[in-house]
């Protein structure tokens, strides 16, 4: 008999929760005062138990409402009864049951992964070849209406040893950017400076206003005009020396093909929840990589959960040259729901070595979150 042949999914619970924050992110297509993400409980005849996340953002993905929805009417059926084991085949037939949804299934594959993991008793990173790196390099996005109170928290982040900002851009104007550019630049020249417009700006405004940016040195500015304009995104990409990077224009394999053979981008935002899972956005990674474009550990408004999961993947993908964004467990939220710290040491992500995802859920901080649960 095959090893863990009889083992089986025979509980599932869709949990919607919110999590208060420290401060209000504003960004060029809105702001968020709170997370609120739908966390995904598998469990096993024998007892194992699975957790994945999904978490949307109305104005970039979807709804929570959305993702529980989909997980709880659609793809329960198929997944009560299934062995864990068989991810791929699961995940296909969640494709062929529902479309989209790419929220919810990242939070399907990330629950039946932490299983597999833990059956097996290996990390999640080690499923998907082994991890190319223990640490990853992390970004904290200074996204206050308030500068002075980001520049607080940017002063303590930086005695923690964090050297990375990605400064959220187009929410206040031109001379507030211009601003909080100039006072980083001047207070932290070691740091490595980035900027994200989330889409504000308009194809034939954007050119002179990013060729502003340049005399700061910054290592990319990330998608800078609406998500559907490619070409306005190409044509930038070629005007510029700073890199650009796609992030909205990219949801999954079918966009980031298209993406690299238009090139529009010289960076690629890789997020599970943009692209369905971790398997999808390692093949987002390998197109990436055949392009000979890098790529860079995205994140939306989440949890330790769905972060530990984005570890993993960065931790898997071959090439990272930017770090990523996980910082939210540490630095966002006023408190999160695992069990211990989310693993940030001196500026840096480090990737759980334990079984699964390497992160447990704590039960009363769930539920002291949680506002509704489907079973």
């Amino acid at each position: 008999m095959a090893v863990h042949e009889d083992v089986a999914i025979e509980r599932m619970s869709v949990h919607l929760v919110g999590l208060p924050v420290h401060t209000v992110h504003s960004q060029g297509s809105g702001d968020v005062a709170s997370i609120r993400s739908v966390i995904l409980e598998l469990v096993t005849n024998s007892g194992v138990v699975g957790w994945g996340e999904a978490a949307p953002w109305s104005v970039f993905t979807g709804t929570m409402e959305a993702s529980a929805s989909a997980l709880h009417n659609y793809l329960r059926p198929e997944v009560l009864g299934a062995n864990p084991l068989r991810v791929a085949s699961i995940m296909t037939r969640a494709d062929q049951v529902i479309v989209d949804a790419n929220e919810a299934k990242a939070a399907l594959e990330t629950a039946l992964l932490d299983i597999v993991g833990k059956l097996l008793g290996v990390p999640v990173a080690e499923l998907f070849g082994g991890r190319c790196r223990d640490r990853i390099p992390l970004s904290f996005s200074v996204a206050d209406r308030d500068f002075d109170r980001d520049l607080e928290q940017v002063a303590a982040m930086y005695e923690d040893g964090l050297r990375i900002l990605k400064v959220k851009t187009g929410f206040a104007g031109r001379r507030f950017d211009l601003m909080r550019l100039e006072k980083l630049r001047s207070l932290y020249s070691d740091v490595d400076l980035r900027v994200d417009y989330n889409q504000s700006l308009q194809p034939y405004e954007a050119l002179p206003r990013l060729r502003d940016l340049e005399a700061f040195h910054l290592s990319f500015i990330e998608q800078p005009v609406p998500r559907a304009d490619r070409t306005a995104m190409a044509d930038l990409t070629r005007a510029l020396d700073t890199p650009l990077m796609a992030d909205e224009s990219i949801f999954g394999v079918h966009e980031a093909f298209l993406c690299a053979q238009q090139r529009v981008a010289d960076v690629f935002s890789l997020k599970i929840m943009k692209s369905g899972g971790i398997r999808r956005a390692l093949e987002v990674a390998a197109i990436a990589r055949a392009a000979g474009i890098a790529v860079y550990g995205g994140c939306m408004f989440e949890t330790g959960v769905a972060q530990a999961a984005g570890a993993h993947l960065c931790a898997a993908v071959e090439s990272l040259p930017l770090g990523c964004e996980f910082y939210m467990p540490t630095y966002y939220l006023k408190e999160d729901i695992l069990s211990e710290p989310f693993p940030v040491r001196h500026g840096k992500v480090l990737v759980p070595k334990g079984p699964g995802l390497g992160v447990e859920v704590d039960r009363d901080k769930l539920q002291r979150f949680q506002s509704a649960v489907m079973r």
